[in-house]
């Protein structure tokens, strides 16, 4: 399926969270945390008042509770605003 992102909103492929420690603890689902890390997959053409700073590949760190989740071809995706994305991850 493919999925097109209008204005200024951006696809992003949620990265998983983590179900182990570094030490090798396995962490339960209800004492991990909600990733809030991903890769965009996609990026809306922007508007006049919204400009696009992200392009596809990049990944990002975005809002907590931000944006609409879906599931594209098994995978967890997000589609939110670009002025959620609060930071590029290098």
């Amino acid at each position: 399926m493919a999925i097109k992102p209008l204005a200024d909103r951006v696809l992003v492929l949620i990265e998983e969270a983590e179900t182990k420690s570094a030490g090798g603890i396995i962490i339960p689902d209800t004492a991990q945390q909600k990733t809030q890390k991903g890769t965009v997959v996609a990026v809306g053409p922007g508007t006049e008042k919204e400009k696009m700073t992200v392009s596809v590949g990049q990944k990002v760190m975005y809002d907590k509770y931000a944006g609409t989740q879906l599931t594209i071809d098994g995978k967890d995706h997000l589609i939110l605003k670009a002025g959620d994305i609060v930071a590029l991850i290098e």
